[in-house]
């Protein structure tokens, strides 16, 4: 590992210092001009990649975590978090795979009306977040996923959540979930 350049070390002290993780706008307004903040990001990766800490980027915010295969370490002093209900998980899925979706569309897709603390919950996680309204009669509220989901679930993007095939292959999907997800391959393929 070379030593890092004066750029590399300014945008490393304010990622350290930094409460949340930052966007490259956010870096660049803490370490002043002239700095090539991408150059500096990219040679920190690399510096900081097969060590304990990790630089990493989740949903265009950068900050450090510590490697996955030293989390195991750290484990004992966190405390266990609150599991999701099953209609937790289910509305965070609708979110995630739809967004933006309104509550009205969550549960055409559920198939059941959600309660409001089933948002509550989500929202409080900090991993939904309201996107606006939708324009048309009734302007419903409508939810999207944010970075700390990204973050949480260790996504550079929603184009990383795991696709139907990743599911099968995983033993996720159960016969009927394997049925209905026929039915729709079949059901789009008459449509086209």
């Amino acid at each position: 590992m070379n030593p890092p350049d004066d750029s590399a070390r300014a945008v490393e002290a304010a990622l350290f210092a930094a409460e949340a993780p930052m966007s490259m706008a956010e870096i660049a307004t803490a370490v002043g001009e002239g700095i090539d903040v991408r150059g500096a990001l990219r040679r920190l990766a690399d510096d900081y990649a097969g060590r304990g800490v990790n630089l990493v980027e989740r949903g265009g915010r950068w900050h450090f975590q510590t490697a996955p295969d030293m989390a195991h370490i750290l484990r004992r002093d966190r405390e266990d978090a609150r599991r999701l209900s099953r209609a937790g998980v289910e509305t965070l899925a609708i979110i995630a795979y739809h967004e933006p979706v309104s509550r009205a569309e969550i549960e055409a897709i559920r198939g059941v009306q959600i309660s409001k603390g089933t948002i509550d919950v989500l929202m409080e996680a900090g991993w939904i977040r309201p996107a606006g309204r939708r324009e048309v009669p009734g302007r419903p509220l409508i939810y999207a996923t944010t970075p700390a989901f990204l973050a949480h679930f260790g996504l550079s993007s929603r184009r990383d959540l795991p696709g139907i095939d990743d599911l099968k292959a995983a033993g996720l999907l159960d016969p009927v979930d394997l049925a209905f997800a026929q039915l729709e391959v079949e059901s789009s393929d008459t449509d086209a």
